[in-house]
């Protein structure tokens, strides 16, 4: 027994537990604990834009063949943009044929927007396809780093690491110091992760204590959409190109086990980035490729991101009595193939593309997002679960394919209860 209370995971669970105990019993004591899960979350972003950096360069570096290097960035692109494209997919078919939204008829001009108004505004400032772009490239690089920019963190990485990597036997001095930084940061992750029940209690006490128990019930049918596109994506979709590489989607589950409590209970992908990295080096994966293909799939392979926006914006055509035809249902797509990878692994963020895009798409009012806001919170956990899967499935799938995994050791990893 005491061995079982000094698992994270047991833990976790049990912080989850009081929290939603506590939202419900003791509503104003739950709202009270929302510090508690804020304070877990910014120390985690505290470290994510340093980790970035260090890993991308130190991975990029690390490689041996700097041809390599890049043969691996274009197939993790590739592989991101298709598996994202059919997570939309999936949304797609799911919303059109469960059809959560008919005969709602939903008056968007009696809907009160005060509550959104925030995400409205900051949608309006998001920019077109070549801004975006242009916003990659960092005005300053100590400010991109301290304002946490992970798209510019990562340009620059990019380029150091490839700079570094044709420096050679030169640029090890600096190797060497990046690394002992990069090692320093994973002991303060670890002593930041002994926390993380108590953000688990806090984050998910302040979501029952706010909104009750009872608004699960409201806009019910959209919620359990999400999640069934969200469960045939992981269980079928990766399901099917994992076994293509010989690896069970559910013992993939089950060696990140942990770290999926921590993203239940805080709703973040970004909460348990370090672990995972660490997770999958020790199932074997090589260094390098982990460094570059979990940092970059943390903006560019947002799937459970892109299955919400997808189903949201369909759903809202639906609740306001002006469904999509094909083509704008197609082109929605194609927009958020873009849009959605700028979305980090925070709460909120798909909120915010989502109020960008649908003036992109058509005919569906900006002012309508209010009806979701209610249950946004509550589907901003499977977002980030299903977010953190995808990217620790691509790492094993870009291994595999590459033959950069020591294939008795991921055995022995999986192989652990």
């Amino acid at each position: 027994m005491k061995k079982l209370f000094s698992l994270l995971y047991f833990q976790v669970i049990i912080a989850i537990l009081i929290g939603v105990a506590l939202g419900h019993f003791y509503p104003d004591l739950g709202i009270a604990l929302k510090p508690f899960g804020d304070g877990f979350l910014k120390l985690i972003k505290m470290i994510i834009a340093p980790l970035i950096f260090c890993s991308i360069v130190l991975g990029i570096a690390g490689m041996e063949d700097i041809k390599k290097v890049g043969k691996l960035g274009i197939k993790s692109m590739v592989y991101f943009q298709l598996t994202t494209f059919g997570a939309m997919f999936i949304a797609m078919a799911v919303v059109n044929l469960a059809n959560p939204g008919g005969g709602m008829n939903i008056n968007v001009s009696e809907l009160d927007t005060s509550e959104v108004n925030t995400y409205i505004q900051e949608g309006e400032k998001q920019k077109g396809v070549v801004q975006f772009l242009l916003d990659i490239i960092p005005n300053n690089v100590i400010g991109s780093l301290s304002e946490g920019n992970i798209l510019q963190v990562l340009f620059f990485a990019i380029l150091l690491g490839f700079a570094f990597a044709k420096m050679g036997e030169s640029a090890e001095p600096v190797k060497r110091v990046m690394q002992s930084f990069l090692d320093g940061i994973f002991i303060v992750i670890k002593m930041i992760m002994k926390v993380a029940p108590i953000g688990a209690m806090g984050a998910i006490g302040f979501t029952v204590g706010q909104y009750g128990v009872g608004i699960l019930k409201s806009l019910g049918l959209m919620m359990l959409w999400f999640y069934v596109a969200c469960l045939i994506y992981i269980f079928i979709f990766l399901g099917i190109l994992l076994w293509r590489y010989k690896i069970s989607i559910w013992r993939v589950l089950v060696y990140i086990k942990e770290e999926l409590l921590i993203v239940l209970g805080t709703s973040s992908s970004e909460s348990v980035l370090p672990a995972i990295m660490e997770k999958l080096e020790r199932a074997g994966c090589s260094k390098p490729l982990v460094r570059l293909v979990i940092p970059t799939g943390y903006s560019f392979n947002l799937d459970g991101t892109a299955i919400y926006l997808t189903m949201a914006a369909i759903f809202l055509s639906q609740a306001i009595g002006q469904p999509m035809a094909w083509n704008e249902q197609l082109f929605l797509l194609f927009i958020l193939t873009f849009t959605s990878n700028g979305a980090a692994g925070v709460t909120g963020s798909g909120f915010v593309i989502l109020a960008a895009t649908l003036p992109i798409v058509g005919h569906i009012p900006v002012e309508s997002i209010a009806i979701v806001f209610g249950i946004d919170r509550f589907m901003s956990e499977a977002r980030a679960l299903t977010n953190i899967i995808g990217n620790t499935s691509a790492a094993f799938i870009m291994a595999k394919w590459e033959k950069e995994v020591d294939e008795e050791q991921l055995e022995q990893a999986l192989s652990k209860k």
